[in-house]
């Protein structure tokens, strides 16, 4: 369960029963400077909050506030120029792969958020039902549905698509933090049918050079390990096209009695985050193998 409330000119995601846990709509594209108009406003507001979690903004990765912390981490790829990144930060897999979609005939370019691309991403998000041996959550939704969903932060997202003979066959969204220090993919979706071709790493070559042309310094995949899951087909990919594990602090300030003995107790963590890591494992492998066998998957990141 969760729901957004308004402090100040935030927008403030509210999740759990139990323990009440706020964070920042956008959090890893939206960052605090200064958390505490945030704090205080949510302490004299009327809905019960007993955490508030933000994530430090890049490049700073010594710990800037006294509140109570933990380590998280970002995939980053830092950007100086596309030529950098190609000759000396990618490896050559990620390289092959880049050029083996322009030879198979794919082009990639920034594109207006329009018509023409909402219609493009609704049919990339409904090509199939499970990615990664996991429900995909994008699939059925409608033509209006995708335009609100991929419409969020306009003034500040990037678009970037693949197509194949004119047709989108996978697309990026960038978007923009608010000094513009890094830039966050927040979605990167390719057709699984077109996985031949390489899109997403012709679509994670345009991302560096639309971030070097900008002047933008970072270039963020969200996270670079999840919990206990160190290593996955996605963080394979996410190192060889250049992106680094970074770690941050991530902050957890108590604003009620409960907050603090869930801080204590570790209770703030997700369940999947407290179960051992070859048990967790397990459990992927039989969710994967159920799918697979359900809907045929296969999956996009090559």
């Amino acid at each position: 369960m969760q729901h957004l409330i308004k402090v100040g000119e935030r927008d403030i995601k509210i999740q759990g029963q139990l323990v009440r846990l706020a964070r920042i709509d956008g959090e890893k594209f939206l960052f605090l400077d200064d958390p505490e108009p945030i704090l205080d406003g949510l302490r004299k507001g009327r809905e019960r909050v007993d955490l508030f979690t933000f994530l430090q903004r890049l490049p700073d990765t010594a710990p800037k506030f006294s509140y109570p912390m933990e380590m998280d981490n970002l995939a980053v790829v830092p950007v100086s120029t596309f030529d950098h990144w190609w000759t000396k930060q990618i490896g050559f897999k990620a390289r092959n792969k880049a050029k083996q979609a322009g030879k198979k005939g794919v082009t990639v370019r920034e594109a207006a958020f329009d018509d023409a691309l909402v219609r493009g991403i609704w049919e990339v998000y409904n090509e199939c039902p499970v990615r990664q041996g996991a429900p995909f959550h994008h699939y059925g939704m409608d033509l209006e549905t995708v335009r609100k969903h991929a419409g969020t932060f306009p003034d500040s997202s990037i678009f970037i698509g693949a197509y194949f003979e004119e047709k989108l066959i996978g697309f990026i969204k960038l978007t923009c933090d608010e000094t513009r220090t890094q830039a966050g993919l927040m979605h990167i979706v390719s057709m699984v049918g077109h996985k031949d071709k390489a899109p997403t790493n012709a679509l994670v070559a345009q991302a560096v050079r639309s971030c070097a042309d900008r002047g933008i310094p970072y270039l963020v995949y969200s996270n670079f390990a999840y919990g206990k899951k160190e290593t996955s087909s996605l963080s394979d990919f996410k190192e060889r096209n250049g992106f680094e594990r970074i770690d941050l602090p991530r902050y957890y300030v108590p604003l009620s009695p409960v907050g603090r003995l869930a801080l204590r107790l570790g209770l703030h963590r997700r369940l999947v985050d407290r179960i051992p890591e070859p048990v967790v494992a397990k459990l992927r492998e039989l969710r994967k193998a159920w799918y697979d066998r359900r809907f045929h998957e296969v999956t996009e990141v090559s």
